[in-house]
This record gives structure tokens, C-alpha cells and sequence, in this order.
């Protein structure tokens, strides 16, 4: 408890708090369809394709949004960026509300989702802007652990779609989207770990490093992983084990929650290991409980174990992986957390779609996790290979943070 406390003083706590919560917020709007998708199924009794395509716009719109966003807060400052991305959000919202009707307003209504999906790059800068490097590990993980939105929303929307309707909970979300906004504005303050006088070149320079691609790639098995199941899980077990629809959601919130969890413990960790050793150990789990996923299909039980793993895993990974980022990338951490989120997140938007496809024309959902298991080998193995020249170069052995 003294250290973490020590932790706290380090850095400006109440912006810590007021960007954990925004994106809190922006994580469970962001996969709301998801979580209602049994509910908007029903509606326009859509094929295990039509779920796929609908479960993945969002995640595809909100990966294409982060990059802009990180941009657009290197020039406004990230405190403003945020408020102006929750204003957004308020305005797609209330058109879910007035004016999905059909299933092609849906998928326009899945873009809209996407601007909540943008927070993530902006979110975690600016909350771990104002520590030191030995504590933006644990800092951005505490952040990052605003994926528990994707928890509250699995367990929270499914009983409001069934108790009011599932348009109804667009307007819901409209209002609750008011209370990150105020606290961002009364908590909140710029940190000060930006170069001002960079040229655009110099913000957008990981988009022209191999490491910047490396760390994308990694991530897109990672967080895409994360996002991707959280958004698909409560079709598959509906589909897969004829489970209610709030049952779906229950049993989702309980692998998201650990995702989330985990994403603190996995910024802790590699603090004190490194990042590289805990993305190392994350990626060898994820594609052997993804593998056991495959051929679990038909208890319950297993699935349920098993995907708690995986997540607990993905979440840890996540949280090791934004550990390196700022000790690559120092001054441009808004920028460069903003395109590893959005190929990450993209990466999250092929998981629906490899799930409806295989269910569709291979008759199972096994083959759509045994594709993610060896992509997560394949990272695996990238990575191995890239540490030795990171190790050479800007972080210590495992990936720690260099002390000088």
C-alpha cells in the first residue's frame, strides 16, 4: 500500500482517474452491439455471416479512428481531444437511438460505435503522461484496465435490451456519456511530456519504423484478441451452447473482466521483468488455450475455463506490450499508442469475421480459433527475434526500463 501510494505521488493522480474512466466509458459503448447481439439477431434474423460483418465494423471503425485521434491531440492536447471525441460519441448515440430501423442503418450505426473505440491511444498518454518511466508500466495499465467497459457492458446492456428494448440502450448510453465528460473536465490537466516544438514528421515517424509495425503486429493478437472474442463471445456461446441471451452476457463479463484485471498485473509485472519476457510467456498461453478452445466445443465448462485463461493472458499481454511503448517512443507516446491501437484493434475486427465465416462454410467455430492460436506463434516468434536489437538499443535485457 506505501508503494503504491508512493506510485500515486509520482505522477497527477486525478487525471489518472479521469482518463481510466473515459476510457471505461468509451470501451462499454464501443461494443454494445456486441453485447446485444443476440437481441439484434433476433430482430433481423441475421446469418452467422450478417453476425460477423455487424460485430466487426465497429472494431474496424474505431481502429481506423485512433490514429487520427492521436494526431489530432498532439496539436489540441489530449484533455481536449478526449472531450471532443465524448461529444461525438453523445451525437452517435442519439442516432442509434431515433433511426436504426433496418439492418443496413445497423451496420451505419456500427461506424458510429467506432468513434468510441477511438479513445484508447489518447486515453493512456494522457493518463500516464505525468509519471516517470520506472511507473508508466503500472500507469498505463491502470488506465488500460478501462477495458473492463467491455465487461460492464456484456453484463449491463443485455438486461436493459431485454427489460426496455436494445434501441433503447443507445439512448442510455447518450446520457451516461456525460459523466466521464465531467470529470475529464474538473479532474483533468495536460501533462507536460510532449515535444512542442516536433514537426508533423517527427509525431508520425512510427508509422516508418520496423519496431512501430512490430509492436502493431503483436498487439493485433493481443488486444485484437481481446476486443474481438469480448465483441463475438456472447453469439458464440448463445449459438454454440443455447445458453439465454443473458446468460451469453454473464459469461462473457466474466473472461472480459479478467482481461481487464490482468492488464494492470501485466504493466506491474513488466515494470519489474520486462515486457519482453511477459509478452514472451503471454503469447505461448494464448495460442495453446485458443488450440483447447477448439476442441472444447462441446462443454460448457472447459469453454468457459479456458477462455478465462485466454483473456487473463490477452489482458497481461496488453498491458506488457504499452509497458515498451513509452520507453520506445518518450515524446510521441499519444501518437504512436494510437497506431499500434488502431492495427490492434483492426486485428480485432477480422476475429467475428473469421468466427462466422468458419461456423458458415466449415460448419464449426473450430477453425477460427486454431488461425488466431498459430498468428499468436508466428508474433511469438517476431518477437523473439526483434528483442535482440531493442535489448542493443533503447530497453534493458527482458525489456525493462534503462535506469540511465
Amino acid at each position: 500500500m506505501v508503494g503504491f501510494r508512493s506510485f500515486l505521488k509520482s505522477g497527477h493522480s486525478p487525471t489518472l482517474f479521469a482518463a481510466f474512466l473515459y476510457f471505461t466509458f468509451s470501451c462499454s459503448i464501443w461494443v454494445l452491439n456486441g453485447a446485444m447481439a443476440p437481441f439484434i439477431s433476433e430482430t433481423f434474423n441475421l446469418s452467422p455471416a450478417q453476425k460477423g460483418l455487424m460485430l466487426s465494423i465497429p472494431i474496424l471503425a474505431g481502429a481506423l479512428m485512433r490514429f487520427p485521434l492521436g494526431i489530432l491531440s498532439q496539436y489540441i492536447g489530449r484533455k481536449k481531444a478526449t472531450l471532443v471525441e465524448m461529444s461525438l460519441i453523445a451525437v452517435a448515440m442519439l442516432f442509434g437511438f431515433f433511426f436504426v430501423k433496418t439492418f443496413n442503418n445497423l451496420l451505419a450505426m456500427g461506424v458510429l460505435l467506432g468513434i468510441a473505440g477511438a479513445s484508447f491511444g489518447v486515453a493512456l498518454s494522457l493518463g500516464a503522461g505525468s509519471f516517470p518511466p520506472r511507473n508508466k508500466g503500472l500507469a498505463m495499465g491502470l488506465v488500460g484496465a478501462g477495458n473492463v467497459g467491455t465487461a460492464v457492458s456484456v453484463l449491463i446492456a443485455p438486461p436493459l435490451a431485454q427489460a426496455f428494448g436494445w434501441v433503447a440502450v443507445y439512448g442510455m448510453a447518450a446520457v451516461a456519456i456525460s459523466i466521464p465528460m465531467v470529470v475529464m473536465i474538473v479532474f483533468a490537466k495536460e501533462p507536460d511530456d510532449l515535444d512542442a516544438h516536433a514537426s508533423f514528421k517527427e509525431h508520425i515517424a512510427c508509422l516508418f519504423e520496423k519496431d512501430g509495425w512490430a509492436f502493431s503486429l503483436i498487439y493485433a493478437v493481443t488486444f485484437g484478441g481481446f476486443i474481438g472474442l469480448a465483441t463475438f463471445l456472447p453469439t458464440y456461446y448463445y449459438d454454440q451452447f443455447g445458453v439465454s441471451k443473458v446468460q451469453a452476457g454473464q459469461l462473457t463479463m466474466l473472461a472480459a473482466f479478467m482481461g481487464a484485471a490482468l492488464r494492470v498485473f501485466g504493466g506491474w509485472i513488466s515494470d519489474r521483468w520486462g515486457g519482453i519476457n511477459t509478452l514472451s510467456v503471454v503469447l505461448l498461453t494464448v495460442a495453446a488455450t485458443l488450440l483447447l478452445c477448439g476442441l472444447a466445443g462441446g462443454s460448457l465448462v472447459a469453454t468457459t475455463l479456458l477462455v478465462m485463461l485466454c483473456f487473463s493472458a490477452l489482458g497481461a499481454g496488453n498491458g506488457a506490450l504499452f509497458q515498451l511503448v513509452p520507453l520506445r517512443w518518450p515524446l510521441a507516446t499519444a501518437v504512436a499508442g494510437s497506431m499500434i491501437g488502431e492495427f490492434g484493434a483492426l486485428g480485432g475486427g477480422l476475429v467475428p469475421n473469421a468466427m462466422g465465416l468458419s461456423k458458415q462454410y466449415a460448419g464449426s467455430y473450430a477453425w477460427g480459433f486454431v488461425i488466431f492460436a498459430v498468428l499468436a506463434l508466428v508474433m511469438l516468434v517476431m518477437l523473439r527475434v526483434m528483442q535482440i536489437r531493442w535489448t542493443r538499443t533503447w530497453a534493458e535485457k527482458g525489456g525493462r526500463a534503462r535506469t540511465a
